[in-house]
């Protein structure tokens, strides 16, 4: 028995149809809305203290970090982050390009010298991205959905990546949170 060759196509969005969905998108709304409110409850002791070491380690810093990125229909907004770089980390991205571990728009370097100490250990545990709580319950972002990228990283996207863009960004991508 031989098998038949399929051909594999890239699978499209169809970004009318993922509007019109509006039952679907207010009851993810809600669920995101109380889910968000309900963290941001629970792990306010864990931001606190988070924010006490972050002012300890760096004191003339902020405690948050926040960083234009775009969601739904390439929308801009603030996304939210604990600080675990240093202060002066975008000014010194610049000459950190060159040593770039991967290709592309992203930047990513494995023992990133702006990294502060407990930069590395809020990062190590994801703790650096539960400020998106605040994202999702403004509405800017969901709880699960493509991570939002930043206006260069979609400069250099195709017709096929701007897809992402049809649907609002999230916190976790479809793929962690099912596995």
């Amino acid at each position: 028995m031989k098998l038949k060759e399929r051909e594999i196509r890239p699978i499209t969005i169809d970004a009318g149809h993922q509007h019109r969905r509006y039952g679907y998108r207010f009851i993810k709304r809600v669920f995101d809305f109380v889910a968000s409110l309900l963290g941001l409850i629970i792990l306010s002791p864990l931001f606190l203290i988070i924010a006490i070491a972050i002012k300890v380690e760096d004191p003339k810093g902020a405690v948050f970090y926040s960083q234009t990125r775009l969601g739904r229909g390439e929308v801009p907004f603030k996304m939210y982050k604990f600080r675990s770089m240093v202060s002066n980390a975008d000014e010194l991205l610049e000459k950190l390009l060159k040593d770039n571990e991967i290709d592309g728009a992203m930047f990513k370097m494995q023992d990133d010298p702006r990294v502060t100490k407990i930069g590395r250990f809020i990062r190590k545990y994801s703790i650096d991205e539960l400020p998106q709580l605040l994202n999702v319950l403004q509405g800017s972002m969901s709880l699960v959905g493509p991570r939002p990228p930043l206006p260069r990283e979609v400069e250099e996207y195709s017709d096929y990546d701007k897809q992402r863009l049809a649907v609002k960004p999230g916190c976790t991508g479809l793929w962690q949170a099912t596995v």
